[in-house]
């Protein structure tokens, strides 16, 4: 399966933000250790709970998400806290990497991607930011599939530790590891998780 815009446009429509509207929390520690904040880039960034998290430390943030709903969801949470963002409604796919780069980092929080573009995506990712930048990736492993705490049951939309050390192999230093959490992210993310996890500095 390889989820439709439809699919995010009609879960994110929901009243209730369905991931919660705190931040991840391997984003949150690793986006809180860099200093000073500066350019940003989410991908898939969905309801905003990230985006929001680091605009609020004085990040300058882009998100990027095909759900008009996630940026309804998104701009709404940023004028609750006060903080703004740069929304664009938008097919990854179709985000210009040429055009915009030099970012100081660039988030894939659960950013699940079809496999025949997945690869090429993340390499243009480390190419677009800045000499020190980072990298920072949180991704359901094909283990999840044991679990009942979310993430796609399509085994090519999940991701290891391999398939990033591939992609990021350009990198300058590159954090990566398999691990067992607990989640706690709204109704959808509930429970034991199997994730990979990912800091891949240019």
């Amino acid at each position: 399966m390889q989820y439709p815009n439809q699919f995010w446009d009609d879960r994110y429509g929901q009243s209730e933000f369905v991931y919660g509207v705190q931040p991840n929390e391997f984003f949150k520690e690793k986006i809180s250790a860099i200093a000073p904040p500066g350019r940003l880039l989410l991908l898939a960034e969905g309801e905003g709970r990230n985006a929001v998290f680091a605009a609020k430390l004085g990040w300058q943030v882009t998100a990027i998400d095909f759900s008009e709903n996630g940026r309804r969801k998104a701009l709404g949470l940023a004028s609750q806290n006060g903080a703004q963002l740069d929304y664009q409604v938008m097919d990854v796919q179709e985000f210009d990497f040429e055009k915009n780069n030099d970012w100081d980092a660039i988030g894939l929080i659960y950013s699940h991607f079809p496999a025949h573009f997945r690869g090429d995506l993340f390499k243009k990712c480390l190419r677009s930011l800045r000499p020190g930048g980072s990298v920072i990736l949180e991704l359901f492993t094909p283990e999840q599939l044991n679990y009942t705490s979310g993430g796609p049951k399509d085994l090519s939309l999940l991701y290891s530790a391999e398939q990033a050390h591939a992609d990021f192999a350009g990198a300058a230093s590159l954090e990566i590891g398999e691990t067992i959490i607990y989640l706690q992210e709204g109704a959808h993310h509930q429970g034991p998780a199997a994730v990979v996890r990912c800091v891949a500095v240019r």
